[in-house]
């Protein structure tokens, strides 16, 4: 277990290694796993628009627990990097083509509507019991849920995650915006008084 003394980026570095060693059947299984649990758990109401994201390096696959929304018809949308700073959340259909999105990512390419989503699903390094979650160093979501919140929008946020990344805590900074719940192989877990609508 990570001591509660590492800084961000050790945590980080720890826990994305526990993640890469993983193996290709046990991260498919497991993301399964989130996938039927994250299905079972989000019961958005018709035309919620719901962030997911395609995986990069060994995250959690969430092709499934996303096709599992849109039949509940949920609009779902992708993260696609602008530039270094900015990401927009672009329309991802059914049977959407797909282009090279920044980052190592993937999404729909510019003739996708920009929508501004109501529950994100957020990969992140680590987490602790409290919410508190560690991205990958470039605060791409952090400033996205800055700019949701600057227009006066509170999104559901749901961390995605692998058991083995979380730790015993995570160093918080005054900026730093709580998850409202976890999802992972083992089930959802809220932090906060709040559902996922």
């Amino acid at each position: 277990m990570v001591s509660d003394h590492l800084s961000k980026a050790q945590i980080r570095i720890e826990r994305l290694a526990s993640r890469d060693a993983l193996s290709v059947e046990e991260r498919q299984s497991k993301s399964l796993e989130i996938s039927t649990k994250g299905a079972d758990a989000l019961t958005p109401a018709a035309g919620t628009i719901v962030s997911g994201f395609l995986p990069i390096r060994s995250e959690a696959d969430l092709r499934p627990l996303m096709d599992g929304l849109r039949k509940k018809r949920a609009r779902i949308c992708l993260p696609v990097i602008l530039d270094r700073e900015t990401i927009v959340f672009r329309e991802f259909a059914k049977g959407a083509e797909l282009v090279k999105t920044g980052f190592g990512t993937t999404g729909p390419d510019e003739n996708a509507a920009v929508l501004d989503p109501q529950i994100l699903l957020v990969p992140l390094s680590a987490f602790d019991a409290n919410g508190h979650r560690i991205g990958y160093g470039a605060g791409h979501y952090d400033r996205a849920i800055a700019r949701l919140h600057a227009k006066g929008l509170n999104p559901t946020l749901i961390g995605i995650a692998f058991d083995c990344q979380e730790v015993p805590s995570v160093p918080a900074e005054a900026h730093d915006v709580a998850l409202d719940a976890v999802l992972t192989e083992s089930g959802i877990r809220f932090f906060r008084c709040r559902t996922a609508e």
